[in-house]
């Protein structure tokens, strides 16, 4: 992976901590970025996608907003990450 993955997440928010399951089980390096504490973080996102939902993800040029597994996996695999 040539650029470590960025996930905007919301605490409490049951798809963010799905998706760092998921990112954990596969180790997956991420960043974490919490935007309800962090408004820098949720100034961000918004830039990046549009929109205020998380999960949020970057991963190099590409952005993935508002999902959840289903979504995630073929994300990656499409930037090469199984």
């Amino acid at each position: 992976m040539k650029e470590e993955a960025i996930v905007y997440v919301k605490a409490g928010c049951p798809w963010c901590i799905e998706v760092e399951d998921y990112l954990g089980k596969k180790k997956i390096p991420y960043t974490r970025r919490e935007v309800r504490s962090d408004p820098a973080a949720m100034q961000e996102m918004v830039k990046l996608s549009g929109q205020t939902k998380a999960p949020t993800m970057k991963l190099g040029s590409a952005v993935l907003a508002d999902f959840g597994v289903e979504e995630l996996v073929p994300f990656l695999a499409k930037q090469g990450i199984r």
